[in-house]
């Protein structure tokens, strides 16, 4: 069984400007890197990836890298990806979650709390494997925060998800707690492996360093007046189930086969007198 999640019914209320500029400078990053000679390549990839040897003091900079900081691919390192697999799934992950937490966060929060989490990610991989001189690339351990803080303030939220099980495919939504449980499970699962140098040359660590971050930064980073746990369905009262409209509780009984359904006539009445009985009713519609 295979299932990829395609995008969430979870509309934001802003353009997210950040999540498509970050979008676009890994995508940039990867087609430059894609130009380049192989060997050429392969210097650029060890000069702004994370190596932890470097970072560490463990080892020294060679001089045929470029003359960066080590403490700087830190940050360069979250905007490189190792292959198309690699870059496909990240931007999509930051696209159908992204645009949610830059609007409860805020842009300036947003971006911030992005570094953060990449930061808090590559420094989890360099503290179980501080001696590496394998440079570690890629989104993931910020996008791992990201999910976090979607997690926390959206987990009701449904996500749409292509299912195929041998021939078969269907389209499906899940609530966002279940898709996301479930990645953070499969991390954890896989993450001893890594360790033994069986991780497929996934940094599991990182990964579950920047969901940790997430959690954790994720409630001095949201705006006040965004809620924990946003869309878990409450009970309410029957006349307030459609927002409001003062004919809901008509139209609702009709949908459930009780109470008689309005006539054209009688339904204009009662809005044309509304107005006028509105102040001797406390606003409630002229059916009291």
């Amino acid at each position: 069984m295979f299932f990829l999640p395609l995008f969430d019914e979870n509309p934001s209320h802003r353009v997210p400007i950040i999540t498509w500029l970050i979008m676009a400078v890994c995508i940039g990053v990867f087609f430059y890197q894609a130009t380049l000679h192989p060997q050429d390549a392969f210097i650029f990839v060890k000069s702004y990836g994370a190596i932890p040897a470097l970072v560490t003091g463990a080892d020294l900079r060679p001089f045929t890298l470029s003359d960066i900081p080590n403490e700087a691919t830190l940050v360069t390192s979250m905007f490189m990806h190792g292959g198309w697999l690699h870059l496909g799934g990240n931007m999509l992950y930051l696209w159908i979650f992204g645009d949610n937490i830059e609007d409860s966060f805020g842009r300036v929060k947003f971006i911030l709390f992005y570094l953060a989490c990449g930061v808090a990610a590559t420094m989890t991989h360099i503290l179980i494997a501080p001696a590496s001189s394998v440079p570690l690339v890629g989104a993931s351990g910020a996008i791992a925060g990201i999910l976090a803080a979607y997690l926390l303030l959206f987990p009701h939220a449904q996500v749409r998800v292509i299912v195929i099980i041998l021939i078969f495919i269907r389209w499906v939504s899940f609530p966002a707690i279940v898709i996301l449980a479930g990645w953070m499970i499969v991390q954890f699962i896989s993450a001893p492996a890594s360790l033994l140098g069986d991780g497929g040359g996934v940094a599991y660590f990182a990964h579950i360093g920047g969901f940790v971050a997430g959690l954790i930064l994720t409630p001095f980073f949201k705006r006040r007046h965004q809620p924990f746990f946003a869309g878990k369905p409450k009970s309410m009262p029957m006349h307030l189930a459609d927002g409001g409209n003062p004919f809901a509780s008509s139209t609702n009984q009709h949908r459930q086969g009780r109470g008689r359904k309005l006539s054209r006539n009688a339904f204009l009445d009662r809005y044309r007198r509304q107005d006028k009985t509105k102040d001797q009713n406390d606003g409630r519609g002229p059916w009291g």
